[in-house]
């Protein structure tokens, strides 16, 4: 099966992230999301370069997307509270680390059906 049109841009963005390149990597990042608004990786992906860039505002709201897609995965909670914490957020920055640390001990933010 050949890789999507979002893989692909994934790739590239992750390689132009490798070499410094962080404004393309954020653009491709951006039509990643665009393609497929469920994509957490190309959120969190996102969220961390605009971090980078100092676009912290931004970030964040990558950063609460890729926590709605997987609100149980402690990395995105991890970055959020680091995103929350530049942009001075304290209040909200406990929270998405008390979520971390929840997770990090083997508990679940929000239990999924099924």
């Amino acid at each position: 099966m050949p890789d999507s049109e979002r893989d692909l841009l994934f790739d590239d963005a992750n390689g132009a992230l490798a070499v410094g390149e962080l404004d393309e990597a954020a653009a491709l990042y951006r039509r990643c999301v665009a393609l497929d608004p469920g994509f957490f990786d190309g959120w969190h992906a996102l969220g961390m370069c605009l971090l980078k860039l100092g676009e912290v505002k931004e970030a964040i709201g990558c950063g609460l997307q890729a926590t709605t897609l997987r609100p149980n995965d402690l990395l995105a909670w991890t970055a959020l509270s680091q995103m929350y914490v530049r942009d001075g957020q304290i209040a909200e920055a406990e929270f998405a680390k008390g979520n971390a640390r929840i997770l990090s001990l083997g508990g679940k933010v929000l239990r999924t059906e099924g």
